[in-house]
């Protein structure tokens, strides 16, 4: 999936970032970052998005290439994030007859993020359906807003039955990274886009109108096999439905006891004949990566430690994060844990029921400092609910 020499006409010209520790600031990348552009070679010339300034040189030096000594005639702006637009008053600079196609909202973010003095003069905006020649190529532009920013458009060429989604079917790590496309692609899906489900609904339904031979996003592999596979994952993700059977523990433990007694329910579960039990010490694992499996399974129990009248900050963080990305229609389970005065549980329950379609699995199980008889057998209960 790695390959970008797909097309005559279409080059890519993108540029990865193995140096990259967190996209957006937030999230772990070890493989990387993959900022992905494109350049069509027609009669007229048209590049599609350019790229982070991590990578400016390297971008600018294969447009170079590409280009063969021509000029551009057009940038399609299909999002403003800066790690697509990041070289837009560069690229007009090079080329001062290039136009720049958008629509309203591109150039209303464009404005607000950089200081180009004829953006204006030079601006092509563009509503849904309409369309722009190239010669042979013919660019259909779709407006996708909340896909997941409010400018978000994607764009799709006949000739070639080639559709530049913008942010979506991406994923994190460099095009080189050698792993399966599904487990990155989640979890930039769920953490990044996941919260607009409704909206990837909606592209789904413009893209089933298309012939579509090939997909090319803005980060991670040009899909151009099984695309029935990728577009049935995004259905499903954004549909909210559980993509396995299974149960995903996120444990917050302070001193290691709720961490003892996730593992000893994690072996009850599996002694159940449970499909799948994935068990995450949030308070050390990567964030995104438990929201990513909270999302993939059709059942959470959520485990933690009482901590100042309230629940150990790391369940807290990650339940903000559920509530963010819209999570909803799973069976979820609360244990908490309290040497005094239990209080994890009551929080933990309050976030769960502004949840939609959620099923609470009882008991809500309550541990006193560690795992004993009493909270075992309830544990016990609680792991048979589960599986029943």
């Amino acid at each position: 999936m790695a390959n970008t020499n797909f097309s005559d006409k279409i080059i890519y010209i993108g540029a990865d970032d193995k140096e990259l520790d967190l996209f957006e600031s937030q999230y772990d990348v070890p493989n990387g970052m993959a900022y992905n552009s494109y350049v069509i070679m027609d009669e007229k010339v048209c590049v599609m998005d350019t790229a982070d300034k991590r990578v400016s040189d390297v971008w600018f030096g294969n447009l170079k290439n590409a280009l063969g000594g021509r000029t551009v005639d057009y940038l399609v702006v299909q999002h403003v994030e800066p790690d697509h637009s990041a070289n837009i008053a560069r690229l007009m600079e090079a080329f001062p007859e290039m136009k720049v196609v958008g629509n309203a909202k591109t150039f209303t973010m464009l404005n607000q993020f950089f200081a180009i003095l004829d953006l204006a003069e030079r601006s092509v905006a563009v509503k849904e359906g309409e369309e722009l020649s190239l010669g042979e190529h013919t660019l259909k532009f779709f407006m996708t807003p909340m896909v997941h920013w409010p400018e978000v458009m994607m764009t799709y060429e006949a000739s070639e039955k080639a559709f530049f989604s913008a942010d979506a079917f991406g994923k994190f790590g460099t095009l080189d990274t050698d792993e399966d496309w599904a487990c990155e692609a989640r979890r930039y899906y769920f953490n990044i886009v996941g919260k607009y489900g409704a909206q990837v609904q909606a592209v789904l339904k413009k893209a089933a109108a298309l012939d579509i031979r090939m997909i090319l996003p803005l980060h991670g592999p040009m899909l151009t096999e099984n695309l029935d596979y990728y577009l049935g994952l995004y259905n499903t993700w954004s549909s909210y439905e559980p993509e396995n059977k299974g149960i995903f523990i996120a444990c917050a433990s302070i001193h290691g006891n709720t961490l003892a007694a996730a593992e000893k329910l994690k072996e009850m579960l599996e002694a159940r004949g449970a499909e799948k039990v994935s068990l995450s010490d949030i308070t050390r694992d990567d964030q995104a990566e438990a929201v990513e499996d909270a999302f993939r399974y059709d059942r959470l129990v959520l485990m933690a430690s009482s901590y100042d009248g309230g629940v150990f900050p790391p369940m807290e963080e990650l339940l903000m994060h559920l509530r963010d990305k819209t999570y909803r229609n799973r069976k979820v389970a609360i244990v908490e844990n309290g040497s005094w005065a239990p209080s994890a549980g009551r929080v933990i329950k309050g976030y769960v029921e502004k949840f939609k379609d959620i099923t609470l699995v009882e008991p809500v199980v309550t541990i006193k400092s560690a795992l004993n008889s009493e909270s075992e057998a309830k544990l016990a209960e609680l792991a048979d609910a589960l599986t029943k």
